[in-house]
């Protein structure tokens, strides 16, 4: 544990910030796991939803930083594709 005032503050808001980071990180995986079975049902219309929450969930975490925004795009063209090929 650190001595120092300002080090102490440190450790409780990185911990502060890592919860926030885990809870916007989890759901975006999640989403795409749904998005991804939705498809493999061949669920047209909930794929469709499912692609936007899961769109979402990708420009929140690229937004707050967690990923990065190359990412962010690789993964939204990688899920339309999969919605497209599907119709």
């Amino acid at each position: 544990m650190p001595n120092i005032k300002s080090a102490k503050k440190r450790v409780i808001t990185s911990r502060k910030k890592a919860v926030g980071n885990n809870v916007i990180e989890s759901s975006r995986r999640t989403a795409i796991k749904n998005f991804e079975k939705a498809v493999k049902a061949g669920e047209k219309e909930v794929s469709s939803e499912k692609l936007n929450v899961a769109l979402q969930r990708i420009d929140k975490s690229a937004k707050s930083g967690l990923i990065h925004k190359n990412k962010a795009a690789r993964l939204k063209s990688r899920l339309t594709k999969m919605k497209n090929n599907m119709e």
